[in-house]
């Protein structure tokens, strides 16, 4: 068998049981698995490092899980550079 896995938000549409079995099957494999998600919560519970574009094309490679990552990189960025800005809504012009 294969000893890569490459998952793309694996936990899309998934209930909760079936979560849990995933997860339990990705801490028991005993290969390399490469996870694209935006599930914190699961990234925070199997991932043992993580590679984060953090903008400007840089790519920053952490050893750890995701809450360790997001203390790390408020730690070197600041608070303030963790939240997403927020747009205001526009009126589109020639808008009814």
């Amino acid at each position: 068998g294969g000893n890569v896995l490459l998952l793309d938000e694996p936990t899309n549409d998934l209930d909760v049981n079936t979560m849990r079995s995933l997860e339990e099957a990705l801490l028991d494999f005993a290969g390399c698995v490469f996870v694209v998600s935006h599930d914190r919560f699961f990234l925070d519970r199997i991932a043992t490092h993580i590679l984060a574009a953090e903008g400007d094309a840089e790519w920053v490679w952490f050893e750890g899980n995701y809450q360790e990552y997001e203390e790390d990189y408020i730690r070197r960025n600041g608070e303030v550079a963790w939240k997403p800005p927020k747009f205001a809504a526009r009126n589109l012009v020639g808008a009814t």
